[in-house]
């Protein structure tokens, strides 16, 4: 007799010593012989079908098939598996075993239950069949019971399968059942590798080894795996199982059909993770030791635990997306609270609190004060491993905790309002890295009068730092309540520190939260200096650092610091390309944040004459709220520039004005910073007011940043524009000396024109147009399209030089940095004395300059000199 054949040759792989024992207990039955035979494995090992062949195959023989299929659900079922046996055939009704009003007692029923069995067995053999006996009602067990008992004569085969390690199986019964003399125990071990293969269709699969070890042997889990491979497009360099897909769903059949105990084991072991061990699943289940070991043994006889770890990590996700939502959260809760009396890892245990909170879970026990040092303590861990976004969640759970959403009920001590504090200010910071208008939200909850918390002595610095970085100088100067000298203004510490000290700073500092402020204050205190040269290296190295961080929000400042420096030189592309990044880089375009790279795109939009872009830009109401911070007033100052540009000079002076008013009731009024009276004068003199205009001018001169090469440049050529003509020429050449040194080419190269005009009119045509056509090339070297246009409305924007190079000249040919700016004043008609005198040269190193440009340019004379010289841009300033 074999039991293999009809299509079950894969699904009874390595079954042949159990194959043999069912074979033999058949043919005893047909013989005339009573048989017990108990096959047992674990889910997924194939005892179902074994019963479904042995059933198939005494009904081929002759046999009387009596069978049933126990399910959990029917457990509460009086009599429910006697029932299925009976019911195919309609053999004979049972009768009732109440033993009242005359009727039959449970033993008579049992005896006639019995007896009905052995009259059917004199006509043929009887094969009765409960698959599944561990999830049998016990009326049924108890008449299962009494037919292997009392039927030892007739030619009954009892055949059980049941799991092993069943918790529900009445040990009482099982007993009686091996105490039988004719009964058979069979067991249905985990499949080796070369019967893995044999399941895999005999195939040589390179894949084999690796599909056994996931399925830890268990048939069913085995044949889901090969049904994943087989319907695999192709081939993958490392095969792991697709979520939710047959692997998961064999996987899960198998952990429900192994019972409630070892189902919640699988649970906590996944969940627990690295973290796990039977000895806290069993905590966390709150079941006892006992029990968690035999769930642990039913779990790796199934093949499901290997060392009670799981072989593969999708099995890990798979039992734990079949727990539920409402569960998963409760049992991480209860994770939490015993990696904590674990002392376990503080990170870990945040995780299991930030789990159940994103689960939904009821906060049941709540999280406790001290749960919340944890949070912050495996927030600070975390922050150390570069992982800022999940430092955050911990940080944001933390302080939901401390608001009393569930969590720690909020108190009025000042201890308790501190530690809020604490809390949220370090969100703050640690938000600023990726969104620093969520981070501005964050500082105006802590600042908000109607809050019960107030900073600590310790707190106070670090958020003053974090409002002056977001340009909220006011605030920050209320916060530190005075303490500063009454004169002193909050800029002072950022625009007077020595540039030496700021570079030592930035040499000595990593990009952190902590250093965050006083960096960026250091990268605008060099972009305010007399070298704002320097601050090119420095933000861009700091934006390289913010971008490896992947914080955009470090991104936005740093991009928007280099674009400030750049456009503070002249260079209007790089300023407008780093200023766009900036605010590509923000996930929210509204706030206060958003105003500086704005204000950087709308003066290089104009400068070079994209008017469109420059208006779409500037046409936004600027709030109260804004207006009270510096980015608010970069941007207040650039819609002036902008309506200035397009001849609106009465919006520009209302701008201007209004900047000018508010920088002066914070007492923040730095012209290094921004120098709106020069702007206004500009404005006032488009509107004729000549007079106004020259008084702040005079203001601007009179105050301590006039000392400073850029502010007196700026300030100088609106003087030369606003006083006696007579001076004109000397007072423009001097703002032309103070905004070389400065760096700012564009300012430069408007003063230049300025210049260019007033020798015109004082008699020196031919000086004078030398002049302006130097100032229109510097000016087509920014890009400065519409100051081009100002200058020689009719000049083609491409470079033209006074004189054409001799034919013999190389074109490729450049001029170093020292021999280019000799050159150029040469050719504005300077002596070697006078270039001398401006550049701090030797009157021999101009000589020796000169011969070795007129060499590269291949002529005789200073005469011959061409207006429109390259320079070497080996180094570009971008």
């Amino acid at each position: 007799m074999d039991l293999r054949r009809r299509g079950r040759v894969v699904r009874l792989v390595g079954r042949e010593s159990v194959i043999g024992t069912l074979d033999a207990a058949l043919a005893d039955c047909v013989a005339g012989r009573s048989r017990i035979v108990w096959i047992e494995g674990a889910a997924g090992c194939g005892k179902s079908a074994l019963a479904d062949a042995l059933v198939e195959r005494a009904a081929e023989a002759g046999a009387m098939v009596l069978s049933a299929v126990a399910s959990p659900d029917e457990r509460a079922v009086p009599l429910g598996v006697v029932r299925q046996l009976l019911h195919s055939e309609q053999l004979f009704a049972l009768p009732r075993p109440t033993g009242e009003n005359g009727t039959p007692s449970w033993a008579e029923a049992l005896r006639v239950f019995c007896t009905e069995v052995r009259e059917l067995s004199l006509d043929a053999p009887v094969v009765v069949c409960v698959d599944d006996v561990q999830h049998a009602d016990v009326e049924s067990l108890q008449y299962v019971q009494y037919l292997a008992r009392h039927a030892r004569s007739a030619a009954v085969l009892v055949v059980l399968t049941g799991s092993a390690h069943a918790e529900t199986l009445d040990a009482v019964f099982t007993t009686e059942l091996m105490r039988q003399p004719h009964f058979r125990r069979v067991r249905l071990p985990l499949l080796t590798a070369d019967e893995a293969a044999a399941v895999l269709d005999g195939e040589a699969d390179p894949l084999c080894a690796e599909l056994h070890r996931i399925s830890g042997g268990n048939p069913l889990l085995m044949r889901a795996l090969a049904e994943e491979r087989d319907n695999r497009p192709a081939p993958a360099e490392a095969f792991a199982p697709e979520p939710g897909g047959p692997y998961d769903q064999a996987l899960t059949t198998c952990l429900h059909r192994t019972g409630p105990a070892a189902l919640g084991m699988a649970r906590a072991l996944a969940l627990l993770g690295e973290q796990g061990s039977v000895e806290r699943a069993a905590r966390l289940l709150e079941i006892d030791r006992p029990a968690a070991r035999r769930a642990v043994a039913a779990l790796e006889t199934a093949g499901l635990l290997q060392d009670a770890r799981f072989p593969h990590p999708a099995a890990p996700a798979a039992v734990l997306e079949d727990a539920g939502a409402v569960l998963r959260g409760e049992m991480h809760r209860r994770a939490a609270l015993v990696l904590r009396e674990d002392a376990g890892p503080s990170t870990a245990v945040a995780a299991h609190l930030l789990a159940s909170a994103d689960e939904g879970a009821p906060a049941v026990p709540p999280v406790t004060p001290h749960e919340v040092e944890v949070l912050r303590e495996a927030a600070e861990e975390l922050l150390a491993r570069d992982d800022a976004r999940g430092a955050a969640r911990f940080l944001e759970l933390a302080l939901q905790a401390c608001e009393g959403t569930g969590a720690v009920e909020t108190s009025g001590t000042e201890q308790d309002g501190a530690q809020r504090f604490g809390l949220r200010l370090r969100m703050a910071q640690l938000i600023t890295r990726f969104d620093p208008t969520a981070a501005e939200r964050q500082l105006s909850a802590l600042l908000d009068p109607r809050s019960p918390d107030r900073p600590a002595p310790e707190q106070i610095q670090p958020l003053a730092g974090l409002l002056l970085t977001q340009g909220r100088v006011a605030e920050a100067e209320e916060l530190a309540g005075g303490t500063e000298a009454p004169d002193a203004s909050p800029l002072d510490t950022v625009l007077d520190s020595p540039a030496a000290v700021s570079e030592r700073l930035l040499q000595s500092a990593r990009l952190t939260d902590a250093t965050l402020p006083p960096l960026a204050r250091a990268v605008r205190s060099l972009i305010c200096s007399d070298h704002p040269e320097r601050a090119v290296p420095w933000s861009r190295r700091l934006l390289e650092e913010a971008q490896r961080a992947k914080a955009p929000g470090w991104t936005a400042l740093f991009a928007t610091l280099h674009a400030e420096a750049l456009l503070r030189l002249g260079d209007l592309r790089g300023a407008r390309t780093h200023a766009t990044a900036a605010l590509e880089a923000l996930p929210e375009k509204n706030g206060i944040f958003p105003c500086a790279p704005t204000a950087v795109l709308i003066r290089a939009c104009t400068a070079m004459g994209q008017y469109t872009e420059a208006s779409r830009l500037a046409d936004r109401q600027v709030s109260q709220r804004l207006l009270a911070t510096l980015p608010g007033l970069s941007y207040l100052r650039a819609r002036g520039v902008y309506h200035l540009a397009v001849n609106q000079p009465h919006a520009a002076l209302a701008d201007f004005l209004e900047t000018g008013r508010l920088l002066e009731s914070w007492n923040i009024d730095r012209p290094a910073f921004l120098p709106w009276r020069t702007d206004a004068a500009e404005a006032l003199l488009r509107l004729g007011e000549d007079r106004q205009a020259e008084q702040l001018v005079l203001q601007q001169l009179a105050l301590p940043d006039a000392r400073r090469p850029w502010v007196r440049g700026i300030s100088l050529r609106l003087r030369a524009m606003t006083g006696e003509p007579k001076w004109r020429i000397t007072t423009l050449g001097q703002a032309i000396d103070e905004l070389h040194r400065s760096g700012d080419r564009l300012e430069a190269a408007r003063a230049m024109a300025e210049l260019g005009r007033a020798l015109q009119a004082d008699g020196a045509p031919a000086k004078g147009s030398a002049m302006i056509r130097t100032a229109w090339n510097l000016a087509k070297d920014t890009e400065a399209t519409a100051l081009c246009k100002e200058i020689l409305p009719d000049a083609p924007l491409t470079p033209e030089r006074a004189a054409p190079a001799p034919a013999g000249a190389d074109a490729r040919t450049k001029l170093s940095s020292s021999e280019q700016r000799v050159a150029t004043l040469a050719a504005q008609g300077l002596t070697n004395r006078e270039i001398s005198a401006k550049l701090y040269l030797t009157v021999s190193t101009v000589e020796q300059h000169l011969t070795r440009v007129y060499r590269k340019l291949q002529i005789s004379s200073r005469g011959e000199l061409p207006l429109g010289l390259e320079r070497d841009h080996s180094a570009p300033l971008r």
